[in-house]
């Protein structure tokens, strides 16, 4: 979602002829968005679930390698 919103503000930064007070505006209205503990602990949340399913993903294919051999 963040990726989306700093996408669409780059496009309109760059496709409107609104000048570099309209850039600093979007700029620092991004920078207090994105440092806001809220924001920083969703984005925590989502990294962690990112890992969890990588390595889950990786672990459950090693278990079931052991457990075959095992078997």
């Amino acid at each position: 979602m963040l990726k989306f919103l700093l996408g669409a503000a780059i496009g309109y930064v760059l496709g409107a002829k609104a000048g570099h007070e309209r850039y600093e505006q979007l700029r620092r209205t991004y920078q207090r968005v994105a440092d806001h503990p809220a924001v920083q602990g969703a984005a925590g949340v989502v990294r962690a679930r990112v890992e969890e399913t990588m390595n889950g993903g990786k672990h459950a294919d090693t278990t079931s390698t052991s457990s075959s051999g095992v078997n």
